[in-house]
């Protein structure tokens, strides 16, 4: 496949390519280009004449185009799903929801920009009596968004969806493990009509296209998911040109268990909620803080589920459980769990590595605060730590010993005790009685403390994409 630049499908200049494999069995699938310095500029002087024209297009039309967009991925959900599920090794009942919800975000989006308005302010200031002021969101120009590879289509039509409705140039740089499907949704829209030097899409190293992207001064926000390493580093970058910086990044999410919890619904939850996507999800539940009195029957229960998940081909509708994105993460996974045990905690199950990119969902048992995992360590991929504890006060004082803050689950029958265990949790979002692996596509999301900046969906993205301009009108009603 190839790049998207000014409306060209086009290689690498210098004729550089990288390969994309099937997650699940390393079968080779595509040759990807590797952009250059050069071609990155391309792009980015591209979206210079791109912005003016888009930004001067009717909301009206603009939504138009997003409808068009929507329609016609939903035409294409199945053969967009299985080439998702191909390229990741996401089970294909996760895959199809995911190319869903695609569709729904950019009609999301036409729906919110075709209602964004100004505000018109009062005379409330002595002296401002015959003065008339209101404001007008305007685009910021051209935004640049680097997707994640967990979940690359839904994450990614968050940004570019977003960007395009409010009038802004867009260059999507995505993951290069799995640039694949990203690419065909990206085809599908400039097909509808999106412009080309509106909408471009960038493949390549981080080192090079991302860095380029965020230090340069004709980029006006960078809208990036993905590791908090990485998102600090653009932060950095972005800010020596006061570009905005949205940073959707990593946590350590808790789940709290109380001993008064429905414990087949806390079991099942817990499970369901670490092994979805093969645990490579933000907000998936990763520190199980789970009451004595009820620990034992906790982990029976989850040793007793995990043993019975379906495993098999991505693309099987019966599969439960899909791989890590590559060799190298899968044993990142390991070397963490490995690193867990010889700091004290017990394996009780799991553990292993096979096929090359599959974990075998993972309990570990004696998990204490003096351990990385229970603080600022996250690991991605189908590991259960459980940590004990006593009191309501302990409980939040564990959840919240880590630098991350994306969000939480609580599980309890009172719903006094899950209110008020909710409000002291310091994080963006709180589940009550499920896990915190939960995402609404109009919902604020987005993490405290190193969780993140900003916040993303439908309902307040576009605020975050335009600036707002004051329009007075001085002495006009004398």
């Amino acid at each position: 496949m190839k790049m998207f630049i000014d409306g060209n499908a086009v290689d690498a200049s210098d004729g550089g390519t990288f390969d994309v494999v099937n997650s699940a069995t390393q079968e080779f699938l595509e040759t990807v280009p590797k952009a250059t310095a050069h071609d990155v500029q391309r792009a980015i002087d591209a979206a210079q004449a791109g912005k003016a024209a888009w930004a001067a297009t009717p909301v009206h039309e603009r939504a138009r185009l997003l409808h068009a967009c929507a329609d016609a991925i939903d035409a294409r959900r199945e053969e967009l799903a299985r080439s998702l599920s191909t390229e990741m090794g996401k089970i294909i009942r996760e895959a199809r929801p995911e190319i869903r919800v695609c569709a729904q975000i950019l009609r999301g989006f036409a729906e919110m920009a075709s209602h964004h308005y100004g505000r018109t302010l009062t005379d409330y200031q002595i002296g401002t009596e015959n003065d008339i002021v209101f404001t007008r969101r305007e685009p910021l120009g051209v935004v640049a968004c680097i997707s994640p590879f967990n979940y690359p289509v839904e994450l990614v039509t968050q940004k570019f969806a977003s960007a395009l409705a409010a009038g802004n140039a867009v260059i999507i740089k995505p993951a290069s493990d799995n640039p694949l499907t990203v690419m065909k949704v990206v085809e599908i829209c400039l097909s509808c009509g999106v412009p080309g030097n509106v909408l471009q899409l960038v493949t390549g190293s981080g080192g090079t296209v991302g860095d380029q992207l965020a230090g340069s001064p004709l980029i006006n926000a960078i809208s990036l998911t993905g590791s908090t390493g990485v998102g600090v580093k653009v932060a950095q970058t972005g800010m020596k040109t006061l570009k905005r910086v949205f940073l959707e990044l990593g946590g350590n999410d808790p789940y709290i268990v109380f001993d008064d919890a429905d414990m087949d619904n806390a079991i099942r939850d817990a499970v369901m909620g670490r092994v979805q996507n093969a645990g490579q999800t933000c907000c998936a539940p990763k520190r199980f803080i789970v009451q004595d009195t009820v620990k034992k029957a906790f982990i029976d229960g989850a040793v007793a589920r995990i043993k019975n998940l379906k495993r098999g081909s991505p693309l099987d509708d019966a599969t439960e459980l899909g791989c890590l994105i590559s060799e190298k993460a899968a044993q990142e996974v390991q070397r963490q769990v490995e690193q867990t045990v010889n700091q004290g905690a017990a394996l009780v199950h799991g553990g292993t590595l096979y096929d090359k990119t599959y974990f075998e969902p993972t309990i570990l048992d004696n998990v204490t605060l003096g351990m990385d995992v229970a603080t600022d360590m996250e690991i991605f991929g189908p590991v259960l730590p459980v940590i004990a504890f006593s009191t309501e006060d302990e409980a939040v004082r564990i959840a919240n010993a880590t630098c991350y803050g994306l969000q939480g689950g609580v599980m309890t029958r009172d719903m006094g005790r899950a209110m008020r265990v909710a409000s002291r949790l310091e994080c963006g979002g709180v589940v009550i009685n499920s896990s915190g692996n939960y995402r609404h596509m109009d919902q604020p999301f987005g993490g405290y403390k190193m969780s993140g900046v900003g916040r993303e969906g439908v309902s307040v993205t576009l605020d975050e994409m335009t600036q707002e301009k004051s329009y007075i009108l001085k002495n006009i009603l004398q």
